[in-house]
């Protein structure tokens, strides 16, 4: 029978936290640049203006269909000297850091942008055509009147999408790394406890993407 053994956790604390820090770095640079990318994608797909739409939609399904791990995968063997001249990258800079970074949030832009576009939809008509009857352009209505409503009811499909996200993390072992998962690994297989290790891991995960399920379904409660 498999004697479990639990010893390797507390002195592996601060190793592990680092590697913590690193997944949430990423989880929450992808949800912001991915909101952010993501809105301007949904009114664009949106827009009367079909280049824009075309491109938005074209992007959209692009990312969609492919897997997030070879997205992670271009990025880093493709285009890292592009990242670096773009970006203007010191040659000191980690650039499967900023490889991983720029994958997630654009990958993520392409989910956020369809629930943002659904929310922008789920808004009575009534009220743009109001806003443009005080005299406000579309990009004002957009702005003042239409997005702020939408951002509302969405904050919990957001979320949601969010925790996905930071399960997501994890695939970042293919550019070696130390996240969360990857590091209590690490430290499991060095310290040959590498099945406690991974118990461990997944509690972690569980815990934290429980607690922001609860959160979600309270948030639901709340706009309703």
């Amino acid at each position: 029978m498999y004697q479990f053994d639990w010893s390797s956790i507390p002195p592996s604390l601060p190793f592990l936290a680092d590697g913590m820090i690193l997944t949430l770095k990423i989880t929450l640079t992808a949800i912001v640049f991915g909101i952010v990318w993501g809105t301007l994608l949904a009114v664009m797909r949106l827009s009367s203006f079909k280049p824009l739409s075309w491109f938005a939609k074209a992007y959209v399904n692009v990312f969609r269909s492919i897997p997030l791990v070879m997205v992670l995968l271009w990025f880093y063997l493709i285009v890292p000297g592009f990242l670096q001249q773009v970006l203007g990258l010191s040659p000191k800079t980690d650039i499967r850091l900023v490889s991983a970074l720029v994958a997630f949030s654009m990958f993520e832009a392409a989910y956020y942008s369809e629930i943002i576009r659904a929310g922008i939809q789920s808004i009575s008509r009534g009220q743009s055509s109001a806003s443009l009857a005080l005299g406000m352009t579309h990009w004002q209505t957009m702005q003042l009147v239409i997005l702020p409503q939408a951002f509302r009811a969405m904050v919990p499909l957001l979320l949601t999408q969010g925790i996905v996200l930071f399960q997501d993390t994890s695939l970042v072992y293919v550019l070696s790394l130390s996240d969360f998962f990857r590091t209590a690994s690490t430290i499991g297989e060095r310290d040959g406890t590498q099945v406690e290790m991974v118990l461990f891991a997944g509690a972690v995960y569980f815990v934290i993407s429980l607690s922001a399920s609860l959160l979600v379904g309270w948030l639901k409660k709340r706009t309703v």
